[in-house]
């Protein structure tokens, strides 16, 4: 097979993936069953019972119907679609899945599994210490904070949105004179969506050895808005509030997933990656659940709220809480970040980054510095609002969910008669 056959294999291959790909977009499958006959009724019925109270509307076998519609659906292009993060119409994306993986359907249970595609993540380490390379020669200890400032300051993409989010967080409203939170979450949410996590994870993980260093750090997200408040709310609160949102809870749902911990692991993660338990927690940032660095003297990180007023749901709470504040995978994820390590260490280096976990400080007597901090302006009420987005209109920048999905065995069939053409030839 001479370069051009190679090139025609590529092509194919390319064009298959990006067929097989837009047919696992909830949208894409949320179309296509919308517009056939089959699987239509069943949808509605199965938004029906999702739908609070709406189930009453089936009748006394209600439950059936959805027991039928869920069946039916699984084996529909629904089951299996997944959505990206920070996509246009999320939301959207994001109700067509929850409504087929919900926990309990009046008594059904589903496993709960998070809905976002596997993010590739080609972290340019090398490009960023190059940008800093000559203000940092003949020094003799590194400041990465700063040069993570200095790396996103001279991206375009990184600087903009950067620039976007803290004048969102700092500007106070004309007439309370407090800071918009609620724009203020959404513009945090943009920039740790769109700018690459070369960049996020360089500012918001970068390794500290003084206080000065790790203020600047927990400054990152002007938690004077996105963060704090007067008084802690129960962490079984923020939980709730955050599971009425579908992309509050798709982004619990996979930092859950991938920063879940095991201790029989060698690194701590069940599913041994730091990269994607990093990236995973900042997906966090600006939800309702944001978490941050709780002081500037350690690492330790946690959502604004407590479990004192938890009752009899203390566990539950503490459960919840735990995840950010006693979490050996998340813990050793941080840890490693500091030395550039994304991958499985060796037995020592497991046993240095547990035991070192729990016992991370700084210095106590940091050297004299200029850090600047943003304005902390204190936090007003946010109205909650979480709108079904059933029936807004999911074709817009997509293509035709029947007409791609419909493409697939032509495609296929190509894509072998070329290689067989290929092979006969040369």
């Amino acid at each position: 097979m001479d370069l051009w056959g190679v090139y025609l294999f590529h092509l194919v291959c390319f064009a298959l993936q990006e067929v097989l790909f837009a047919g696992r977009d909830c949208l894409v499958a949320g179309d296509s069953c919308s517009s056939d006959e089959t699987c239509s009724p069943r949808l509605r019925t199965l938004r029906q019972c999702v739908a609070g109270d709406g189930s009453m509307k089936l009748g006394p076998g209600a439950r059936s119907q959805c027991a039928n519609a869920v069946s039916a659906l699984l084996s529909s292009p629904l089951h299996g679609c997944q959505c990206k993060r920070g996509m246009k119409k999320e939301k959207n994306c994001l109700s067509i899945y929850w409504s087929l993986h919900q926990s309990v359907i009046h008594g059904l249970n589903l496993v709960e599994s998070y809905p976002y595609e596997a993010v590739e993540r080609d972290y340019d380490y090398v490009r960023l210490a190059s940008i800093t390379a000559d203000s940092d020669a003949g020094m003799v200890t590194v400041n990465r904070c700063l040069d993570a400032a200095k790396a996103c300051n001279v991206d375009d993409l990184c600087q903009k949105l950067r620039t976007e989010y803290v004048s969102a967080c700092i500007k106070p409203a004309a007439r309370s004179g407090l800071c918009n939170k609620a724009k203020c979450n959404k513009a945090l949410r943009r920039f740790f969506d769109r700018v690459p996590p070369d960049y996020t994870h360089e500012l918001l993980f970068c390794p500290c050895i003084d206080t000065a260093c790790a203020e600047r750090r927990r400054q990152t997200i002007v938690p004077g808005c996105s963060y704090e408040g007067l008084e802690k709310p129960s962490c079984l609160t923020q939980m709730r509030t955050c599971r009425t949102d579908y992309v509050c809870r798709s982004r619990l749902a996979q930092f859950q997933f991938d920063c879940q911990p095991a201790e029989s692991s060698a690194n701590g993660c069940k599913h041994g990656n730091y990269g994607d338990c990093l990236l995973a927690y900042t997906g966090l940032i600006g939800s309702s659940i944001t978490p941050n660095y709780v002081d500037n003297s350690t690492s330790s990180v946690a959502p604004w709220c407590s479990c004192s007023a938890s009752g009899n749901q203390r566990g539950e709470c503490t459960n919840f809480l735990e995840y950010f504040t006693n979490n050996i995978c998340l813990r050793n994820a941080l840890l490693a970040f500091g030395s550039r390590t994304d991958t499985l260490p060796t037995p020592s280096q497991s046993g240095q980054f547990s035991s070192a976990a729990g016992k991370e400080g700084y210095v106590t007597n940091p050297p004299p510095a200029t850090t600047q901090t943003v304005p902390e302006p204190v936090i007003p009420t946010q109205a909650s609002g979480n709108d079904r987005l059933w029936g807004d209109s999911t074709s817009d920048g997509f293509p035709n969910s029947a007409s791609t999905l419909g493409l697939l065995p032509l495609m296929v069939f190509t894509g072998f008669l070329l290689l067989s053409l290929l092979s006969n030839g040369h």
